[in-house]
């Protein structure tokens, strides 16, 4: 006899006057106004039971699935893998003393949840070494709502959690990881996997409590060909590899959708587990110089290209390169270099080499109708149709910036070039009627869905005599 079985004929005896079958319509009402996917049968009578001012005295010690939580369960034990875990936090109470809490995301066959465990138990031993996949054993924890109403699994004082290292029936990581052209809208607790498209990119701001933050911006490609954006809040450079090479192999644990402005987000945070394909030692590449420019920061800034025509995009933080010129061959040392974009500082080293295999910028020219809006790095020969202009525009935020924006057109088709603040200025010194030849721009849907092209810091412009 099942355990469910056993407590219903005994609050069955306790309340003869109610039959089995009006017990049964109890429990469906009451499954009903709790919410869908919160109550058990076996949960739904214990609530019951209570209502009817009795105690069952079984206390709910089954071993259960995440899909058999619901709010109010107590003292449960389940099996599950570890998706991701967070670092553990402090925070304060009300009455100024203070607590630790550290999230964890786990799942099995069924489902996915979060995990809290608190004070003492953020901290046990071995919990910073659990890795995705890892089987684990979370004994006679409680279940409470989180701010949405879902159930959220809560190890406090006299719950455990125990790593497992038996066989289980539990899925790998690799089988619930999805291909990234798989993905909807409203997802969580998500594995995606894709090749990575462009580079990953380290963005620093201020977030809504004035601290300084970063944000570790990428994009994935799917099979079927179509790019994802990815952004991890409050995530950093530290768990890259020193080395990634354009297209590597990544898989995000823990992440969620989002409608963004483009489509299709994926965002995670600083629990989020990425992982690329790279080595932790970093190798030499060798380019040609297409343009070579510096930023603000005095830091020059060299847009290069491969043997295979792939373009990268150089900081040289340190000033090594300051006596090359564009055309030049050199082959460098880089500090890290995560897609195409490559970073020398510290002890990076640069050498100029002599070697004429490599593509120059004529080699490597794209016609507009084979632009389209990616993480791409494009070179463009055409004629402006359009006298440059230049307007001031107020951001979001307040901000006046500079934009100027010219009409260009090959054989093939025409297109918008676009520059924003420092590079606003470059398509000033050009007129109407003049063939330029644009190296390093990047591509997005504009206005309308249509694409154009954006001037970055490494582009470069030049007239055609």
């Amino acid at each position: 006899m099942s355990e469910f079985e056993s407590l219903l004929n005994k609050l069955l005896e306790l309340k003869p006057v109610l039959s089995r079958q009006d017990m049964l319509e109890m429990i469906q009402k009451k499954k009903e106004k709790i919410g869908a996917g919160y109550l058990t049968d076996q949960g739904a009578l214990f609530l019951i039971a209570s209502d009817l001012g009795i105690s069952l005295s079984e206390p709910l010690k089954v071993e259960m699935g995440l899909k058999d939580l619901y709010v109010g369960a107590k003292e449960i034990t389940l099996e599950t893998r570890v998706m991701n875990v967070y670092p553990s936090k402090q925070f304060s109470r009300k009455d100024g003393s203070q607590f630790l809490l550290r999230t964890m995301t786990v799942y099995d066959q069924n489902s996915r949840a979060k995990v809290k465990l608190w004070d003492e138990k953020a901290n046990l031993p071995g919990i910073e070494n659990l890795k995705p996949g890892d089987l684990v054993k979370i004994i006679k924890a409680y279940v409470k709502s989180d701010m949405t109403g879902n159930p959220i699994i809560n190890v406090g004082q006299g719950s455990s959690l125990e790593t497992v290292g038996m066989e289980s029936n539990i899925p790998s990581l690799d089988s619930i990881t999805d291909d990234v052209s798989l993905v909807k809208e409203n997802q969580q607790n998500l594995v995606v996997s894709g090749s990575l498209d462009g580079n990953v990119r380290i963005a620093e701001f201020t977030n809504f409590k004035g601290h300084p933050a970063k944000a570790l911006h990428l994009r994935l490609k799917g099979k079927d060909g179509r790019s994802v954006r990815a952004v991890l809040w409050n995530a950093d450079e530290s768990s890259l590899p020193k080395m990634v090479i354009p297209g590597a192999k990544t898989r995000l644990v823990g992440v969620r959708t989002k409608k963004g402005r483009q489509g299709l987000e994926l965002h995670g945070d600083e629990g989020t587990v990425i992982e690329i394909e790279g080595t932790k030692d970093v190798q030499p590449i060798v380019v040609r110089i297409l343009s070579l420019t510096k930023n603000n920061a005095g830091s020059i800034l060299i847009l290069g290209t491969q043997k295979d025509k792939k373009l990268l995009n150089i900081t040289d933080i340190t000033g090594l390169s300051q006596n090359f010129n564009v055309g030049d061959v050199i082959e460098c040392m880089p500090t890290k270099m995560y897609g195409n974009a490559v970073t020398l500082e510290g002890d990076s080293l640069v050498r100029k080499i002599d070697d004429q295999n490599l593509p120059s910028v004529s080699d490597l020219r794209t016609k507009i109708r084979d632009v389209y809006p990616t993480d791409s790095i494009y070179c463009i020969e055409a004629i402006i149709l359009k006298v440059p202009e230049r307007r001031d525009i107020q951001t979001r935020t307040g901000e006046t910036v500079s934009l100027s924006e010219v009409f260009i057109e090959d054989e093939t088709g025409q297109i918008w070039l676009k520059g924003w603040r420092n590079q606003s200025r470059m398509l000033e010194q050009f007129s109407q009627g003049e063939i330029i030849t644009v190296t390093g721009v990047t591509a997005r849907a504009g206005l309308e869905g249509r694409t154009e092209l954006f001037l970055t810091p490494f582009s470069s412009i030049t007239k055609k005599n």
